[in-house]
């Protein structure tokens, strides 16, 4: 009788949905405290605590690793550490499933800034009736900066709103710019949309100078790492007015503390990292990993492979 294949799950509340592997696999969780003890004995791991970064301190230690670790998450710079990196394990996202919620959040974000609805919010608490001006949405100018399917999602939603959109990615291609283009688009958008990966060539990217580049009537939405922005550096840009705007859904630390300077920023809309996450998320996530898992006990190729020298699921 062939042994089941052990699946460990870092566990992160509520857990996902496995009963339609009761039988075809061992299913065991853990928090972050036991992986490191459990990890050799796993054939697979599921990272459904993708806020955890405990993955990048238990793996470089002795012993067996699993030959595939997949992701509930879009980004995986929270579990990569060079002995994955190096190592013969393939690792899945779950690339897919946040793609249309963000675009719509963005979309979300964008109509807010331009109708300046949060004002409009403040000024009805504090019963003040004051007529404004508002933005025309259709006819401006937006950059996505992040070519995968988030970003590609992001600028089709806001072409339907009557927005010219340039998507800009790591390298050039067929209705994509290159990082080169990227200041010249930046100097003539309205819309600024952060929804790349983080790695080494993204890590502080939008910082004092990519703000100084923006024109004063511009706005900027991070959907995609925290750490793609010097926040010190935005705050400085919304303060000078080198910006009329921001909205940030992540942030270099989450959560956000009480006391946090961010929160007090004029002309700054903070989200707890949420623009992916609609009612039933979760399940999808489970579905889309039980889905996986069957190929992989099929002995199929495994779908949402990352490059993990890149950090991310090559396009094609």
């Amino acid at each position: 009788m062939t042994a089941l294949p052990t699946l460990l799950v870092l566990d992160a509340e509520p857990p996902p949905r496995l009963g339609r592997l009761t039988g075809r696999a061992r299913v065991v969780h853990t928090d972050e405290a036991g992986l490191a003890g459990r990890l050799p004995s796993a054939d697979v791991l599921l990272v459904w605590d993708f806020t955890s970064h405990a993955v990048r301190s238990a793996w470089p230690g002795g012993g067996p690793r699993p030959g595939w670790v997949h992701t509930a998450s879009a980004g995986v710079d929270h579990l990569m550490c060079p002995e994955l990196a190096a190592s013969d394990t393939v690792v899945t996202n779950a690339r897919g499933i946040f793609d249309a919620p963000i675009a719509e959040y963005v979309a979300a974000l964008v109509l807010a800034m331009a109708k300046d609805l949060p004002r409009t919010w403040q000024l009805q608490r504090e019963r003040e009736w004051r007529h404004r001006e508002s933005r025309r949405v259709a006819g401006t100018r937006a950059v996505v900066v992040g070519s995968g399917p988030i970003g590609r999602e992001i600028a089709h939603t806001l072409k339907a709103l009557g927005v010219t959109t340039a998507v800009v990615g790591r390298v050039p291609r067929t209705g994509i710019h290159g990082p080169d283009d990227l200041d010249r688009l930046l100097a003539r958008a309205d819309w600024v949309i952060a929804a790349a990966p983080l790695t080494e060539q993204t890590h502080g990217m939008f910082d004092l100078r990519r703000f100084g580049v923006m024109q004063p009537s511009a706005c900027f939405v991070n959907v995609g790492r925290g750490h793609l922005v010097v926040e010190d550096a935005l705050v400085q840009a919304l303060e000078r007015r080198w910006i009329a705007g921001a909205a940030l859904d992540v942030l270099t630390t989450e959560p956000l503390a009480a006391d946090s300077p961010l929160w007090r920023v004029p002309g700054l809309l903070l989200s707890p990292h949420m623009s992916g996450d609609t009612v039933g998320w979760r399940d999808e996530l489970g579905a889309q990993f039980v889905e996986l898992f069957e190929r992989w006990a099929a002995g199929l190729p495994l779908r949402n492979v990352v490059d993990k020298q890149r950090g991310y699921v090559p396009g094609h």
